[in-house]
């Protein structure tokens, strides 16, 4: 980990529009809104982008605001180690976290990967997200999803609407895998209820189907489809709560506070039996890049993040055959871009 001397750090809002409203249980999202911190030392830059934690109201402007409260600690020089002690999970530290995690890379000579520990990066399958729209919307968008191998597909809790929903997208694409995402839009009765819809299906994963806070409800409930914690699990304090309950940890940079707890969740769910998957607040190629590090430890992977924007950062994420990859001149590359 890179000395702890002073750097020069810069901090920015911005919005992201995207190509078409997204609807998920309970939100409609039109722009995501981000921050974005960059931090220089000796004409080497790191760079980092979060979206924050829109249901815990973690925005923009109040990742801002903790970061500036810190400016003093941070440009003296801190570490990533002495950053988790400073901030708490969230889009601020995550911001942050990466942004270390790149000016490390560049002044090791090493790309993030190698930092982390990896042996080798390679593409990955991810799944490519459609919103709770109407069916016949849903229909037209798997349709064209044509190189997707992966797909999921958002509920919104209204178990006629979605049991419609669900068999759209498996008549029109018989061929893929398939996810379902409650955003916590169930009971522990409508899921039930649902259930033998998404098995008839071919549905593999349910991620959050109960609102955060009810994961006691799920106590002694037999899925024959294995659930993912999403919303029930923003860091590594909350994974004991899990056991038992849910199969999956879904891992979000933006939850957790960047790619230096991301890391350690993974090694943890593993130690707890759980399956690992790594998700994304929606946002740039520059923020999904970090994350592509930890997908290489998942068993599941959502980085479609860049693809719903209307544009991206340059250069960017490479979409092909149904899967991600991140080229090294994105982020986390030893060279000075």
């Amino acid at each position: 980990m890179s000395a702890t001397r002073p750097v020069t750090m810069d901090v920015r809002t911005a919005s992201l529009p995207l190509q078409s409203p997204f609807r998920i249980s309970g939100y409609t999202f039109r722009e995501v809104p981000i921050a974005s911190v960059s931090l220089r030392r000796d004409g080497i830059e790191g760079r980092g982008e979060a979206a924050g934690v829109y249901y815990l109201d973690d925005t923009p402007q109040r990742m801002v605001a903790t970061i500036e409260a810190h400016r003093r600690a941070i440009e003296s020089g801190i570490d990533r180690q002495q950053l988790m002690g400073l901030l708490p999970p969230g889009g601020a530290r995550n911001a942050l976290d990466c942004a270390l995690w790149e000016l490390e890379s560049k002044e090791s000579g090493q790309p993030v990967w190698q930092l982390a520990g990896l042996d080798q990066v390679v593409p990955k399958i991810t799944t490519f997200t459609l919103g709770a729209d109407d069916p016949s919307v849903i229909a037209e968008k798997a349709d064209a999803l044509t190189d997707a191998r992966s797909l999921k597909l958002k509920l919104s809790g209204d178990i006629e609407v979605d049991a419609v929903r669900v068999r759209t997208v498996r008549t029109v694409r018989p061929d893929v895998w398939l996810g379902v995402d409650a955003n916590q839009g169930f009971t522990r009765d409508s899921l039930s209820r649902l259930l033998p819809v998404l098995v008839d299906a071919g549905v593999k994963l349910i991620e959050q189907p109960l609102a955060r806070g009810r994961e006691a409800d799920l106590d002694d409930f037999h899925s024959p489809i294995p659930l993912a914690a999403d919303e029930s699990v923003q860091g590594l304090a909350d994974m004991p709560n899990l056991v038992g309950r849910f199969d999956v940890v879904n891992i979000k940079l933006d939850k957790c506070g960047g790619l230096t707890e991301g890391l350690a969740m993974a090694a943890r769910a593993r130690q707890l039996g759980l399956k690992v998957m790594v998700g994304n607040m929606v946002g740039s190629s520059l923020a999904m890049a970090p994350a592509f590090v930890l997908a290489q430890q998942c068993d599941f992977i959502d980085l479609d993040g860049p693809t719903f924007l209307a544009a991206d950062v340059t250069p960017s994420l490479v979409y092909r055959d149904g899967t991600v990859w991140c080229p090294e001149e994105v982020w986390g590359c030893c060279a000075q871009h």
